[in-house]
């Protein structure tokens, strides 16, 4: 007896591609950092403003699920990028300070962030890297902001 599917069980190449880039992503992450440093951050100027803020927005509350909203300070290099602006001002509205190139006291938590944006197959794949967790997330990007195309990736250090 042979059974016949008229439909394939395959996945669709555009969302394999998309998962299978950030999981490249994230592991490359893995091999390249230690729990002590992080990446150096960067985002592509060309991303727009309203998408800029939309993956900031998202990344951000993904991230607080992660480590609690407005628990900690966070350092982040300084940039003009839009993206970088765009993930400040994301971590001030959920309740984070963010220093830049200041100094804190001594009791003050301090957690290091990192991020790196590519555009990759039309989408754009986002990450933000702690010395405790990194999350990853490719989106679609549009003139008026941007979606999730995928899943988030979620890594947990330590």
């Amino acid at each position: 007896m042979t059974i016949e599917f008229s439909r394939s069980r395959r996945p669709r190449p555009i969302r394999l591609s998309a998962a299978s880039l950030v999981l490249a992503v994230l592991l490359s992450g893995c091999q390249s950092m230690d729990t002590e440093s992080l990446v150096s951050s960067s985002a592509p100027p060309e991303i727009s403003g309203p998408a800029a803020s939309a993956i900031a927005g998202d990344m951000v509350s993904r991230l607080a699920e992660q480590i609690g909203p407005g628990k900690a300070t966070v350092a982040l290099k300084s940039d003009t990028s839009p993206f970088g602006q765009a993930l400040e001002a994301a971590l001030k509205g959920w309740g984070y300070a963010v220093v830049t190139d200041q100094k804190t006291d001594q009791g003050t938590k301090v957690i290091p962030l990192a991020y790196v944006i590519s555009s990759v197959d039309g989408q754009v794949l986002a990450r933000l890297s702690t010395s405790s967790v990194e999350l990853g997330r490719a989106y679609s990007v549009t003139a008026g902001g941007a979606t999730p195309a995928s899943a988030l990736t979620l890594m947990r250090r330590g």
